[in-house]
């Protein structure tokens, strides 16, 4: 079995999984796929059923954990964790379905915590820079000084916050409390950061570029910004008074 996995979470990804799970497979890289699907109503879980026989080697294997319902981002990658845990996986990895994330990178975060850091962030700002595609520039400009304002309330030293493609190793599941975590959109990417940071882990950065979904339909909503936007100032209060 493969030390390192690959965590997706779905929801109406049908227009996506098929490509999605080929791509991962075709790494040189050894990496298991989980997806983690919330009973999608278009079928993505059916066709990652009729891929399951094509990946079921001994050299990748894919995965399926199929939830009742639509019950959020942050319960699902808790889910998927908790499932890699049980499985002894070393190193797990999370990312979008939707392409946003560089596929190709996969490896260059594992290697980074191979190399000694103990989570390793695909950020979009790494050193500055904003290396975003086919984002309108008002919200290339919200994300970025989200990430601003996010750091200088919790801070974390790190350029990206709120980003969702990370490798973390198995000790650092293991140690934050992920049953813990209540927020279940953008900030669960906050607060596994910050919960990371509180424990002393390192954490890197690698610079991708993130570019936005041509297929399917974004998550993204106003409660899933306000809770990012309040919840970190609650993490902030948390550590003050060491329920952190």
């Amino acid at each position: 079995m493969s030390k390192y996995l690959v965590i997706i979470p779905t929801y109406n990804e049908i227009e996506n999984i098929e490509r999605m799970v080929h791509t991962v497979m075709a790494l040189e890289k050894d990496i298991d796929l989980l997806v983690v699907d919330d009973n999608s109503p278009d079928g993505t879980a059916n066709q990652v059923d009729a891929m399951m026989s094509q990946y079921n080697t001994q050299r990748t294997k894919l995965h399926i954990l199929k939830r009742q319902g639509k019950n959020g981002l942050g319960t699902a990658y808790i889910a998927g964790f908790h499932w890699a845990l049980e499985r002894k996986y070393e190193y797990i990895c999370e990312m979008d379905c939707d392409f946003s994330h560089p596929v190709d990178q996969l490896p260059n975060l594992i290697a980074k915590c191979e190399a000694g850091a103990d989570v390793c962030v695909g950020s979009r700002y790494y050193g500055g820079v904003v290396n975003v595609v086919n984002w309108p520039m008002g919200r290339v400009l919200m994300s970025y000084y989200a990430s601003k304002y996010v750091k200088f309330i919790t801070g974390l030293n790190i350029a990206d916050t709120t980003a969702g493609f990370v490798c973390y190793k198995r000790q650092v599941l293991e140690s934050i409390g992920i049953d813990d975590i209540k927020f279940r959109g953008y900030a669960f990417q906050i607060e596994m950061k910050f919960r990371s940071d509180c424990k002393g882990f390192k954490i890197q950065e690698h610079p991708i570029i993130f570019t936005d979904r041509t297929a399917g339909t974004s998550k993204m909503s106003t409660k899933i910004f306000r809770e990012a936007l309040f919840g970190v100032i609650e993490l902030k209060i948390k550590r003050i008074f060491g329920r952190i």
